[in-house]
């Protein structure tokens, strides 16, 4: 009996000594977790108000919900299908300026949150939009029930658009005409719901975005048009469809 209460007594010391380890492990993943964070804000800060300083630039970078991270998490498309070309017939002469909000055809802004289905807010977003103008009632769908089961075109209705969000520039973008250097790698979907021309004359497009009010100009952001590229801006005119009313 003296024997097997020693057993247990060892043992129990050695779970002990176990958890004790085991609670050292984790604080020191938290903290280093905790100085990963500050690390990447820290540099983050530092780039985007040496980019400001810098740079002469028509827009701004901003600190946002993205300044503690060194890339993007769960706002990225997972993939983006590739789509057949459309060519839109209906329109023959474009106003100058156009902003389907003024039409009530935008709801407010999103946040996907950690969900990687841009694509979701990005295509619900234009069928919002088509039913407004077509119902004379804007409603605001789920894009959740989504997740489970070019010029001519944005001048009727909001357009779905897939395009390259990857950048640190756009990751940042506070406010002005987008012009920051991107790529055309496909990762995130947008909606396009107008067009205009700034003050200083530079042609943009009004694209709505999925990551809330703090991020860009309340939630939008003004991409540069008229890019002498095949692809434009950030790859913006590579995947553009809009549902039929």
């Amino acid at each position: 009996m003296v024997a097997k209460n020693h057993f247990y007594h060892i043992a129990f010391a050695m779970l002990l000594c176990m958890a004790f380890l085991a609670f050292q492990v984790t604080c020191r993943t938290l903290q280093d977790a905790s100085m990963i964070l500050r690390k990447d804000f820290k540099e983050n800060v530092n780039y985007i108000e040496a980019c400001n300083n810098a740079a002469n630039k028509p827009y701004k970078r901003g600190i946002n919900q993205f300044a503690p991270r060194n890339r993007f998490k769960g706002h990225m498309c997972s993939s983006i299908i590739r789509i057949t070309t459309f060519k839109f017939e209906n329109v023959t002469a474009t106003p100058s300026t156009v902003d389907c909000r003024q039409k009530g055809a935008v709801t407010p802004i999103k946040d996907q949150g950690q969900c990687g289905c841009c694509w979701a807010f990005s295509a619900v977003a234009a069928t919002e939009g088509i039913h407004a103008l077509s119902a004379g009632k804007l409603i605001s769908l789920s894009e959740q029930e989504l997740v489970d089961c070019d010029t001519k075109a944005v001048a009727n209705n909001p357009v779905s658009e897939a395009i390259d969000a990857s950048g640190s520039d756009f990751q940042f973008y506070k406010s002005g005409v987008f012009t920051g250097s991107c790529g055309t790698e496909l990762d995130h979907g947008v909606t396009a719901v107008g067009y205009g021309v700034s003050d200083d004359g530079t042609e943009y497009w009004l694209v709505k975005n999925s990551w809330g009010t703090e991020w860009g100009e309340e939630g939008y952001i003004r991409m540069q048009r008229g890019v002498d590229s095949e692809e434009a801006l950030c790859g913006i005119a590579v995947q553009a469809s809009y549902p039929s009313a």
